[in-house]
């Protein structure tokens, strides 16, 4: 898997206490034999996924904010990653509104603390940056953006993660190009993303599980607004692949590079339709929010893979009818034996299932 680039290589993973966080720090452990590192606030949600896999997954914690030079430089320096995963994001946008200070500092401030650390400390380290499909500047386009298209955001939170890619992208050239002692850095860009685990507020398929436990219509604000949906395995797969291949082949990234990782055109559709796929698996009923004062939302949204197609091999393994299989089916279980041994089974079982499936259609990472 991977080309064998992880295994004994110690990989920090920033935010390794949020939902995808938590699901690449598993899968770098237990199936890829890497030795993981997390660096993050506590997990934001109780019930989390991080406190249900943690157990024998890091070698080395560290609970701090990103916003801290300070904190970050003293934890890279004690650990010495050789492949950074920078996931640590304040990430939900509603929230974005409520608080918009501690979105920007913590997504585009955060990540120019984590690129200085690493340039200051001189480590070889392969960096990647996540980021989000909502970095583009949004013009309800029918087809899906290009890592070329402008940057953006209407929101606060599209406006930050524009930000971390202006970030990334200028620390990149400045001094990362022109220093043959670094790594490489690269950006990441992905869908909105399922699976089983995220139990954030204010997204869709845990709002549709804490409905659904509880006997309750799930409610939905935006039916007809359509998102590039795609498993959370997947898009793993392509941040997970974009560093083997940038460990091997550096001129990938000359300088920086930006990368989508998103799903078939098939998967891209509206809320509805998402909902309407989880009550087939999951029985229950669904109601339009009434109106009200709702923060402004994108009405259509896609990504174009083109580039990770044709300069990686990268393309999604799960369609749209397995993402919500396995999302609901994790959900499901969990609601009947939400203990951690189960969970951690669980999370073991469905990685070793995307792997088998991408084994089956030829993922260039699976060889």
């Amino acid at each position: 898997m991977f080309a064998d680039q992880y295994r004994n290589r110690r990989v920090l993973v920033t935010g390794h206490t949020g939902f995808k966080g938590a699901w690449l720090s598993l899968w770098l452990k237990e199936e890829l034999e890497a030795e993981v590192i997390g660096f993050s606030l506590a997990p934001p949600t109780e019930p989390n996924l991080f406190s249900l896999i943690s157990g024998n997954t890091f070698v080395r914690e560290y609970r701090a904010d990103v916003r801290s030079l300070d904190a970050l430089t003293t934890a890279l320096r004690q650990s010495a990653p050789e492949i950074i995963f920078h996931m640590a994001a304040q990430a939900l946008v509603r929230r974005s509104y409520q608080d918009p200070m501690e979105t920007f500092t913590t997504n585009a401030l955060g990540t120019a603390n984590l690129l200085e650390a690493v340039r200051t400390l001189q480590l070889p380290a392969t960096v990647i940056v996540v980021t989000s499909d909502k970095c583009y500047e949004n013009q309800e386009w029918f087809h899906g953006y290009r890592e070329t298209d402008p940057l953006g955001g209407r929101d606060v939170y599209s406006m930050s993660k524009a930000a971390a890619e202006l970030v990334a992208s200028a620390w990149a050239r400045s001094f990362f190009a022109r220093n043959p002692q670094l790594g490489h850095v690269a950006t990441a860009r992905a869908g909105n993303v399922l699976g089983g685990g995220d139990f954030a507020e204010d997204r869709i398929l845990p709002d549709c599980y804490r409905a659904l436990a509880a006997g309750r219509p799930i409610e939905i604000r935006c039916p007809d607004s359509v998102r590039p949906w795609q498993h959370v395995l997947d898009c793993l797969s392509g941040y997970l692949w974009l560093g083997a291949r940038l460990a091997m082949e550096p001129s990938l990234a000359p300088g920086a590079a930006a990368f989508n990782f998103g799903p078939s055109g098939h998967s891209h559709r509206s809320v509805r339709e998402l909902v309407e796929a989880v009550l087939k698996q999951w029985p229950g009923t669904l109601k339009i929010a009434g109106a009200g004062e709702e923060t402004p939302e994108a009405g259509l949204l896609s990504l174009d893979t083109g580039k990770a197609a044709a300069l990686l091999g990268w393309q999604p393994t799960w369609d749209f009818e397995q993402t919500v299989r396995y999302t609901v089916d994790w959900y499901r279980r969990y609601h009947a034996a939400p203990s951690a041994s189960t969970v951690r089974d669980l999370c073991i079982e469905q990685i070793a299932t995307f792997q088998e499936n991408g084994r089956r259609c030829r993922a260039a990472w699976s060889s």
